[in-house]
């Protein structure tokens, strides 16, 4: 599974560099894949599956013309069945009958997102001693002292604006400084 998608990501992207001929193989390789996913939407929907050529050619047609929509970087997959979904709804949505198209039958072909590692309280105290002295006093004062931008200018005796700037640079640095770790 992962290998095909592999595979249909590097056609598409050489196909968005101008290789047609990748872009006929990508289309060849999902078309059975996609055919299959419309007759188990009409079958699940209770319809026949004499219109999953039509769904599959409404498919085809879509990823040709959308195609600049699709992000290089992310995984061609997702995008795909997303699209394949959205007008299996639409053709049935055509013939008068609502239907539910399960998202589980799709899940496999959704990327799995990376778990971003929290920063401990230590590790976030000692980023914060890192910052020059009036961006920590404001950091300080506004996050975790619950104090409002007007009650910390006043305390520290700088204007409102320059509170806004010192806390805004202050959380940049620290943001920049934790995702390095």
């Amino acid at each position: 599974m992962r290998e095909r998608e592999d595979e249909w990501t590097g056609l598409m992207r050489s196909a968005m560099a101008g290789d047609g001929a990748a872009y006929h193989r990508l289309l060849r390789a999902i078309t059975p894949v996609l055919r299959a996913a419309a007759r188990r939407g009409l079958a699940r929907a209770g319809r026949s599956p004499d219109q999953a050529e039509d769904i599959v050619q409404d498919i085809l047609l879509a990823v040709h013309l959308k195609r600049h929509t699709w992000n290089i970087g992310a995984p061609f997959a997702p995008w795909l069945f997303a699209i394949a979904r959205n007008k299996l709804i639409d053709a049935l949505r055509r013939h008068g009958k609502r239907v539910f198209v399960n998202v589980d039958d799709f899940a496999e072909t959704l990327p799995e997102e990376p778990r971003a590692k929290m920063a401990s309280p230590a590790e976030v105290a000692a980023q914060l001693d890192t910052l020059p002295t009036r961006q920590r006093e404001v950091l300080r004062s506004i996050a975790v002292d619950s104090a409002s931008i007007r009650d910390t200018a006043e305390k520290l005796a700088i204007s409102e604006g320059a509170v806004r700037v010192a806390l805004h640079r202050a959380l940049a640095t620290l943001t920049a400084k934790l995702r390095e770790k």
